[in-house]
């Protein structure tokens, strides 16, 4: 029966694949309201600005040639830009975003990069940078990408125009694998054991590291394939960018262990003649990660805390879920102390800014993101709203919502908004102790039904929905499904006030509550009072017994109510149970 029943899932799956990629395979066109709203975007936005253009372009010395990296032994490319051609058209396509075409234009800037005397950046051969600082002697490099064959690429590129100096350190920023993966086609495991060459890393790095990818690599990497449009075909009707850049690299993975941890809240080191102040950001983008600050170039490197697009408080791949007022606070800590000295701001995804005062502008735009989008999160959970709720409301001011470096092509508002929630609520978002759930049922020819929990300080039914639309009601159904506390007398968990805001909410036509907002919650641990029974005839115990049954009223509780009351519509009253 097991073999059958597992027989039968895998031919289900195997049809929906199948489904699915038929439904791939021809991708439709834009829809009049898809047009729409694309004509709205392009009417709000500014997308005549070309600063970003500019600063995405400025300092090329050499592009990835034929921008492709190729596979070893004749296999497929590990790396191949030539699929995103069609981004050079100038109008964007009606499938696509005209905002998320504009982002995808500059994430197709490819090559290596001057940004400052002595400091270089390899962009576009992965979906992450690689920042290398000429030191006296050798080279200092700031992440390897996400596989060995993209970092090696993005070297030998920079050999072929620069002086070929060995590499004497190699720093990782944080604990995610599209920053040290690539570690092997920089530098060799032995020169890091002997210490030839110095890997740097932020403390915690290889718990955090092995724990998020290793751990739950296999799940990890199922998921990213969803987040990252792995298995679409590019172009303007499937993949079109990742947000931080353009996709995820085809290659070999590596991990090379730092042999050299930054501890303290602030360490400066000198490597090879050049200074640089370590600045530890636990629990933002990461749960181990580090900005560093150049005193000698004025260049600021705020690895993946800053970057041209809202990022995510939680990502869709799995992680930790990230902080938004540490992140904040980081970003603001990181302005005090640096921007005043700063005349080049970089990040280890996308492309520089020049300049003090747009620097200074540009960190204040990200830091006041992250922090409305905490403050506001937690403002409305504090109001009793759901996660739901909260993602359905929130709304950026026009000062953020008007900016491309904080627009949702990486993360979403919606979703960090959720993320928010479940960082200070996550046993009530994940986990519900008391097995009572809502239950929506299908809008029948001319009503519709809830099965909801009765609110402690209430002795009638929950919520009855009259014929309409269950829509009426300002919040959800699942607002209602709160743990419902026992009575004293047989002892369940641990009592739980109602939250009165859920029945104070006003009204809309269709909806008709029958519980009283003026009810005291005093009455929560009474016993629920039962209706009066119906007249019973003389007759025996058990046949009495048999009539209550069938003749309890409609819409009522059965004859023996435990910790809570349910109600519906329906025409038994046997079907009014909790789920």
């Amino acid at each position: 029966m097991a073999s059958l029943r597992m027989g039968r899932a895998w031919g289900v799956g195997v049809a929906l694949l199948l489904a699915g990629s038929a439904a791939l395979a021809e991708p439709n066109e834009a829809t009049p309201a898809t047009r729409a709203a694309q004509q709205q975007v392009t009417a709000t936005l500014p997308l005549g600005d070309r600063a970003d253009v500019e600063d995405a372009q400025r300092g090329l010395i050499a592009p990835l040639p034929n921008g492709v990296i190729a596979g070893t032994s004749g296999a497929a490319p590990v790396w191949d830009l030539k699929p995103y051609e069609f981004l050079k058209a100038g109008q964007p396509a009606d499938t696509v975003n005209p905002s998320l075409w504009r982002q995808a234009q500059l994430n197709l800037n490819n090559g290596l990069f001057k940004v400052a005397e002595r400091v270089y950046q390899l962009r576009g051969f992965d979906i992450a940078n690689i920042t290398i600082v000429e030191g006296d002697s050798g080279l200092i490099v700031t992440d390897a990408t996400l596989t060995t064959q993209s970092a090696k690429a993005a070297l030998d590129l920079y050999y072929q125009h620069r002086p070929k100096k060995p590499v004497l350190a190699l720093i990782y920023t944080h604990s995610h694998a599209d920053h040290f993966g690539g570690a092997g086609g920089l530098i060799s495991e032995a020169d890091a054991a002997s210490g030839k060459v110095k890997v740097i890393a932020p403390e915690g790095f290889m718990e955090h590291a092995v724990a998020e990818n290793v751990i739950a690599g296999n799940a990890m990497s199922r998921r990213a394939q969803f987040q990252f449009g792995t298995s679409l075909p590019v172009g303007e009707r499937g993949q079109v960018d990742a947000g931080l850049g353009k996709a995820l690299a085809n290659g070999k993975l590596s991990l090379i262990a730092p042999n050299d941890v930054i501890k303290q809240p602030y360490e400066t080191r000198v490597i090879d003649g050049v200074e640089i102040e370590f600045h530890l950001v636990p629990g933002s983008e990461a749960p181990a990660e580090m900005i560093s600050y150049y005193p000698q170039f004025k260049v600021l490197n705020m690895a993946e805390d800053t970057t041209h697009n809202m990022h995510n408080l939680y990502t869709i791949r799995g992680a930790a879920i990230r902080d938004g007022r540490l992140w904040s606070k980081y970003i603001g800590e990181a302005l005090d102390r640096y921007g005043d000295r700063t005349e080049v701001v970089i990040a280890q995804h996308h492309w520089p800014v020049w300049g003090r005062e747009r620097v200074a502008a540009y960190l204040k735009k990200q830091r006041d993101l992250y922090k409305f989008i905490h403050d506001q999160s937690v403002r409305l959970l504090n109001h009793g709203l759901t996660a739901t709720e909260i993602a359905e409301r929130l709304k950026l001011p026009p000062t953020l919502a008007n900016e491309f470096s904080t627009r949702g092509y990486y993360g979403s508002l919606s979703h960090n908004a959720k993320a928010v929630y479940q960082f200070y609520l996550a046993g009530t978002t994940l986990i519900r102790p008391i097995s009572i759930r809502c239950r929506v049922l299908r809008r029948r020819k001319r009503r519709s039904t809830i099965w909801a929990a009765r609110p402690p300080c209430c002795s009638g039914p929950a919520m009855i929905i009259r014929p309409g639309n269950i829509a009426g009601w300002r919040r959800s159904p699942a607002s209602w499904c709160l743990p419902i506390p026992a009575t004293r007398k047989h002892g369940r968990s641990a009592p739980m006030r109602w939250n009165s805001s859920a029945i104070r909410r006003k009204r809309r036509p269709g909806a008709t509550p029958i519980c009283s907002p003026r009810r005291s919650c005093a009455k929560a641990f009474r016993k629920p009072q039962r209706p009066p029974t119906p007249p019973m005839p003389s007759c025996s115990r058990a046949f009495r017994s048999i009539w209550r049954l069938i003749s309890w009223p409609c819409g009522s509780t059965p004859p023996r109510p435990r910790a809570s009351i349910s109600w519906s519509t329906g025409p038994s009253p046997s079907r009014s149970r909790l789920l």
